[in-house]
């Protein structure tokens, strides 16, 4: 881990020798093939129009590696040494697939165009530091056809990818992320922001005891949000339903259950009742303005009529809960 971060063991850039930075460079083009592939595999179940972009942007960074490969052999033999990014300080990395599935349409295009300026950037480089004549007209060139590839990319879009599947495409994604992550995270904070007002300002008014009424909110809290966590999870696996991943629903309906419930619980943490009650109402307000404002920006519920039924169903939980503490 030190030697990744603080460059330990690793070459400068500056020292590698032009067979070792045509190495480089042949490793770097297989890794971009790589990883498009991986895109593209990663894309064709829910967008198998842009996962041929992909897969074509995948054939390009093969007609660099072998450009590269053939002038290797031209120049230095058939033996390429083995030398990769992770071998060169300073030199940018790329992150593998796996590590930022579930795949985007839109975050693999913005990670497709960061790629393509470092390619760019790194022949730029490579060239001024080649002496040889063929050499350094192919990462001339190499360079060029890396900034040209957002053309390209745009090209292949137009190809594969015309206006209205684009527009399907990201209506597509847009769905998905409103089951994985906007339905369950609302579902959370309704139940945390709602359910937990009645235990916590009943024991508020019954015992005028602000600590025993965090503890109080704390426990219905995280009982809340654990259990609610546990039961999104094992109610749907996803798979017939397409509404992603049950760990990371699970999660996101867990913490804002939670966090529901923890709005209105830590202004107890003031020693003062009426303090930490007026302060633990006017948080009730935000949170119940919150869940409005998410009904209406992704369920596109009427704001008026979401807030209608939001306070309603928040006020009589507060009434019930402060009936109940002051019986």
């Amino acid at each position: 881990m030190l030697s990744r971060v603080f460059g330990f063991g690793r070459r400068p850039f500056e020292s590698l020798s032009e067979q070792e930075i045509l190495a480089l460079a042949i490793s770097s083009e297989e890794d971009d093939g790589r990883i498009y592939r991986a895109y593209a595999d990663g894309l064709a179940d829910r967008f198998p129009h842009s996962a041929k972009v992909f897969e074509e942007m995948a054939e390009e960074e093969d007609g660099h590696r072998d450009s590269l490969i053939e002038l290797h052999r031209e120049r230095f033999g058939e033996r390429i040494p083995l030398i990769r990014r992770e071998h060169v300080k300073g030199y940018y990395e790329r992150k593998p697939d796996w590590l930022v599935r579930p795949l985007g349409i839109e975050q693999v295009r913005q990670q497709a165009a960061t790629m393509e300026r470092q390619a760019y950037l790194f022949y730029v480089e490579a060239a001024k530091r080649t002496s040889d004549a063929s050499t350094r007209k192919l990462l001339d060139n190499l360079a060029v056809a890396e900034q040209g590839h957002e053309t390209l990319a745009q090209r292949l879009e137009q190809k594969h990818v015309p206006g209205a599947v684009k527009a399907e495409e990201a209506a597509a994604e847009q769905r998905q992320f409103i089951l994985t992550y906007v339905q369950p995270g609302l579902a959370g904070l309704m139940d945390g922001s709602v359910s937990t007002l009645a235990p916590i300002f009943a024991a508020a008014f019954a015992t005028h005891d602000t600590f025993q009424t965090f503890l109080v909110g704390l426990a219905a809290s995280i009982g809340a949000g654990i259990s609610m966590g546990f039961t999104e999870v094992a109610s749907d696996d996803g798979k017939l339903s397409g509404r992603g991943s049950p760990v990371k629903r699970g999660i996101t309906t867990g913490v804002m259950t939670a966090l529901g419930g923890l709005g209105h619980a830590l202004p107890y943490l003031i020693p003062f009742f009426w303090t930490a009650t007026i302060v633990a109402a006017v948080v009730v307000f935000f949170e119940l303005w919150a869940i409005a404002f998410v009904q209406n920006r992704y369920m596109q519920t009427p704001f008026w009529r979401a807030a209608f039924q939001v306070v309603l169903g928040g006020a009589l939980v507060f009434a019930a809960g402060v009936l109940i503490g002051n019986a």
